[in-house]
């Protein structure tokens, strides 16, 4: 079996809060990363369809604010319906071109009702299969405005070649139980998705990668003015407030011994593409383990909620 893993980072904009459009782009870069040999491709947080940024411009606090209520209803209506077939292009990708996906969307779930919105990380395999949907734990400052909390169901890990890959969203990265909950399923290749921006990725990244002996990956988006849509509602307002770059990007990767094997790139639009070496996690699991034989369970253990959370109990 191949001790190798090509993986390919997709440090793109969104069609900002425009859902079809911007799963077209998902889908283009997806046949791209396929072409291109990769076996993993990684999208950032929410790309589809793009992060609040709203919020920040236009008083988001603003309590009953038409605005505010106008801005969430556009993004409710662009957000993804899992249910409903929403990714049923990308997975179809997956199968046909045999490449593993990680895509950072705004969720729509209907086991939650259908209206409230969760900031999800939905890993999809090599056969189309949809494996994992990971809700975001705790949104971050103003994305609490227009993110729900979601839970513990979608902290799961899965095998791609030689590798057990997992990911959380942006801030939880720094949840030490949130990635101690991956370590202890054999977690050796992480991946932390961002909105975008190098100041999210600089310090952590390589950080994740040492404490956990692992790769890690840090995937970003990108955020100009450009990439507003003419159709926004409210957009004169948002394009005098915006800075020209909302999100510069970022993406980066770590080894195992927490060193750069890609330094954060920034205010670049594309695929950024490495293979990884898996002995490489072995030579610096010789020293520590986090779950291994640097752990002592019967002193320290992690009680991890995995249910999917809901208002109904169905008997």
């Amino acid at each position: 079996m191949t001790q190798s893993l090509k993986v390919g980072l997709a440090q793109i904009a969104p069609v900002w809060l425009d859902k079809a459009s911007t799963l077209k782009k998902v889908e283009f870069t997806i046949e791209e990363a396929a072409a291109e040999g990769c076996d993993l491709v990684v999208f950032g947080e929410g790309l589809v369809p793009g992060y609040p940024f709203w919020l920040a411009l236009t008083e988001g606090t603003d309590f009953d604010s038409k605005l505010q209520k106008e801005m969430h209803a556009h993004y409710a209506r662009n957000s993804v319906d899992i249910e409903a077939g929403d990714l049923k292009g990308v997975c179809k990708l997956a199968q046909e071109k045999q490449i593993a996906i990680y895509l950072g969307v705004i969720e729509r779930p209907m086991d939650r009702g259908g209206h409230s919105l969760y900031a999800s990380l939905v890993y999809i395999d090599k056969e189309g299969s949809v494996q994992s949907v990971h809700r975001k734990l705790r949104p971050t400052y103003d994305e609490r405005l227009t993110w729900s909390p979601g839970d513990g169901n979608g902290l799961q890990v899965h095998k791609l070649g030689p590798f057990t890959v997992g990911g959380l969203n942006c801030w939880e990265n720094w949840m030490p139980m949130a990635r101690a909950a991956l370590y202890g399923q054999g977690e050796n290749l992480h991946v932390a998705v961002w909105p975008g921006s190098v100041h999210n990725t600089e310090d952590i990244t390589r950080f994740v990668a040492r404490e956990s002996r692992s790769y890690m990956i840090s995937v970003s988006s990108l955020m100009r003015k450009e990439d507003f849509p003419p159709h926004t509602p409210h957009l004169e307002e948002l394009l005098a407030n915006a800075p020209e770059i909302l999100a510069n990007g970022g993406s980066c990767i770590a080894g195992p011994d927490g060193s750069w094997i890609v330094e954060p790139v920034a205010n670049k639009e594309g695929l950024i593409m490495q293979t990884l070496d898996f002995d490489r996690v072995y030579e610096e699991r010789q020293n520590f383990d986090p779950s291994g034989h640097y752990s002592r369970p019967d002193v320290l253990q992690l009680s991890v909620n995995t249910e999917r959370q809901s208002v109904l109990k169905k008997h």
